[in-house]
């Protein structure tokens, strides 16, 4: 089902693109050969105004062929373009084709988020009070610049660069987005408050900023998995653990740590369930890769944010779109500065399996949160599309639109030759890419 959903989500991204273009050529008098809903072996075809419309078997977008545009492939320097065929249409009309692929993608992001902001949605997070990584270290960071910054675990963050911050996500999305970028924290300590500053490292792996905080989560049961440790040990949904091994469990993070060192002895528990105290002994299950698995979840906080009026939720659809773009043309930046592209870059395995992932897990919440995730993934995957595809680059959309750019400007057509074969570099870029994001991908997959 993950899978189903994931190909259906990326083909709906690849079909608002092609549909783009096949507007604009027809617009522009461009004849269209072939527009088919998904890839691979005709299903069913009709034929309307010269163009056969088409259902091909993989449900993975679409494609519109424009007549004559791998015309060049077989020309040579004295090629004169059929009327009617895509390079028999002005530098102008081509530019404006290759142009409504992407700005489509970002036409759909603007009203997928105008949309969910005019449903509300609800998502998990948990509160702004942190605890540092420097308290409970795993030994993958080196630098912690929380804790040079002078920030302490139990500290509530209030503010990031005068930004109001509501719950842990805010956090996240603020130090994230900024590595390497002096950032003012305002916190309450102890009834009082302060502010420091901290700078976020860059996260090689993610591309994004990191200061070295975990978020304080208190030790209250969301869930507790079938046949798990801790559904033997009788823990339940809605207990509270107080103690462990006669010590005080403030937040998760401490009884983790309890459960690690403690290996495969029982750790007794104090719970508080209906007002009673209960004890227990829970004996830690580690997997075979060396991971603690208890089985709980932890309960986080619902964060709702209500339905706009249409015009309300349009101007939030506006904001959110271009601060997507933003964060996507800053990460684009990132990849020149040393990130491990193989964590950090996702191919088409890995967006398929992130798409079906997002869908499948609030749809199982219920319909509303299952079509609101959907669309906020989706509206940043086209957001990303657009971007990507307007980079200078042969084959994309961007590559051509420079090509007709500087045949307007020398005002004659440019050699056939020469415009197959930077097409043909640009294939072999894009492919060699292609290959290695899913590399990428795979491991990725495995490691799952």
């Amino acid at each position: 089902m993950k899978v189903i959903l994931g190909l259906i989500g990326l083909g709906i991204v690849v079909f608002i693109h092609e549909l783009g273009h096949f507007i604009a050529a027809k617009l522009s008098g461009i004849g269209v050969e072939v527009f088919s809903l998904g890839w691979g072996k005709r299903l069913f075809s009709i034929s309307y105004k010269g163009t056969e419309y088409r259902l091909s078997l993989l449900p993975i977008g679409g494609y519109c062929k424009l007549q004559g545009e791998d015309a060049l492939k077989h020309s040579t320097e004295a090629y004169k373009p059929e009327p009617g065929s895509f390079y028999a249409a002005s530098p102008l009309k081509r530019i404006f084709v290759a142009l409504t692929g992407p700005l489509s993608n970002l036409l759909f992001a603007c009203l997928a988020f105008t949309l969910v902001w005019s449903i509300g949605f609800t998502y998990p997070t948990f509160s702004n009070r942190i605890i540092l990584e420097s308290d409970f270290p795993s030994g993958a960071s080196s630098r912690f610049p929380a804790t040079e910054g002078g920030l302490k675990t139990g500290d509530e963050i209030l503010a990031i660069d005068g930004v109001s911050i509501r719950t842990y996500r805010d956090i996240q999305e603020m130090v994230s987005r900024n590595p390497h970028k002096p950032l003012t924290f305002t916190y309450r300590r102890n009834g009082a408050m302060g502010k420091t500053v901290v700078t976020p490292e860059l996260n090689k792996d993610t591309g994004a900023g990191r200061i070295g905080v975990y978020a304080w989560i208190d030790p209250i049961i969301e869930g507790v998995r079938k046949d798990s440790a801790a559904y033997i040990a009788g823990i339940k949904k809605g207990d509270t653990i107080l103690k462990a091994d006669g010590e005080e469990v403030p937040h998760t993070l401490f009884l983790l740590q309890k459960l690690t060192q403690a290996r495969t002895k029982p750790v007794r528990l104090v719970l508080q369930r209906d007002g009673k105290m209960i004890e227990t002994d829970l004996i830690p299950h580690f997997t075979d890769t060396g991971m603690l698995d208890t089985g709980i979840s932890f309960k986080p906080i619902l964060y709702t944010a209500r339905s706009e009026n249409l015009v309300k939720a349009f101007q939030r659809g506006i904001e959110e779109t271009f601060n997507t773009l933003s964060d996507t043309v800053r990460s684009f930046g990132l990849l020149f500065k040393g990130i491990n592209l193989s964590q950090a870059v996702s191919g088409p395995i890995r967006i398929t399996y992130y798409v079906g992932e997002i869908a499948s897990q609030g749809f199982s919440k219920d319909i509303a949160t299952g079509i609101t995730s959907s669309l906020s993934f989706l509206s940043l995957l086209s957001v990303t599309l657009f971007f990507m595809n307007l980079l200078p680059i042969p084959v994309l959309d961007g590559g051509l639109i420079l090509m007709f750019f500087i045949e307007m400007v020398l005002r004659r057509r440019l050699s056939p030759k020469f415009v197959y074969r930077y097409q043909y570099l640009g294939f072999i870029i894009i492919l060699s890419l292609i290959l290695l994001s899913t590399m990428s991908d795979v491991f990725f997959l495995f490691r799952r």
